[in-house]
């Protein structure tokens, strides 16, 4: 890690984004546990989210999993469980790469949602450099307001056909800089299944949309190679790949089966 504090900073998740050959890589983490992270840092992955809307994760353990995924090269995004201007506040000063924001269905809510993230004259985010995300008041405060402006990511869920619907709008935003479709949220609202020909159109303009908009658009999916095949077909430029826990459960289920293969030579 480099101790030159001046020097600018680079998004490592908008590096991932970038590459031309193939989707951006993550995957969820449930778990509060740092182990989670390294691990999921030896594996590859180019990112993770922490989880504090649908996992135990409180904001002490975020900081613990931010400082642990930055110390060893891994994005660090957390999504939040609501939009909360303090709790954003606190995460980005925490050291994330970004935030990413549920159930956003309208421009006027990624409007707040920018105004969460980013500093003055684009958002209202405080300064707070003698933290973390400041090096501790030892980076220049020019270097923490320009990484809080241009490198922090801003991604915003589409779970609703509402959302699907105005995700050209929502990306054109100034200061959005990805958006996630929530297939399985999108679809419930629809009182349906993510394989209905209703929530398939949907989401399949949304992504039209986004891309349109130059914008990045990802989705959530399965831990192998069909599922990133079909998000890199569908035009998704990033994905997540199952969660933390899940990928234990399927490894723990897939040794026991095997052993249980094994009897007794008489």
């Amino acid at each position: 890690m480099s101790t030159d504090v001046a020097a600018p900073r680079r998004s490592r998740f908008r590096a991932a984004l970038a590459r031309p050959d193939a989707p951006a890589l993550g995957t969820w983490v449930k778990l509060p546990v740092m182990e989670s992270v390294e691990l999921l840092a030896l594996a590859g992955f180019d990112f993770v989210v922490v989880d504090l809307e649908h996992a135990p994760i409180d904001l002490q353990t975020a900081y613990q999993l931010i400082g642990t995924a930055n110390h060893l090269g891994l994005a660090p995004i957390v999504r939040i469980p609501a939009l909360d201007p303090g709790i954003t506040q606190r995460i980005l000063d925490a050291g994330a790469e970004g935030v990413m924001v549920p159930h956003v269905d309208t421009v006027e809510q990624a409007r707040a949602a920018v105004a969460s993230v980013r500093f003055p004259p684009l958002g209202a985010r405080g300064v707070g450099s003698t933290s973390r995300a400041g090096a501790w008041g030892a980076m220049p405060r020019a270097e923490y307001l320009r990484y809080g402006q241009e490198e922090v990511v801003l991604v915003v869920q589409i779970e609703s056909a509402r959302a699907a619907s105005s995700a050209g709008a929502v990306a054109a935003v100034p200061g959005v800089d990805a958006l996630l479709v929530g297939a399985a949220d999108l679809s419930t609202s629809e009182g349906t299944t993510e394989d209905d020909p209703r929530v398939v159109a949907l989401v399949a303009a949304a992504v039209k949309d986004c891309l349109a908009a130059g914008v990045p658009i990802g989705n959530a999916g399965g831990a192998d190679a069909g599922a990133v095949r079909r998000a890199a077909d569908a035009g998704f430029t990033f994905t997540l790949l199952s969660n933390d826990a899940s990928l234990l459960g399927a490894a723990a289920r897939a040794a026991v089966q095997a052993g249980r293969t094994v009897r007794y030579r008489r």
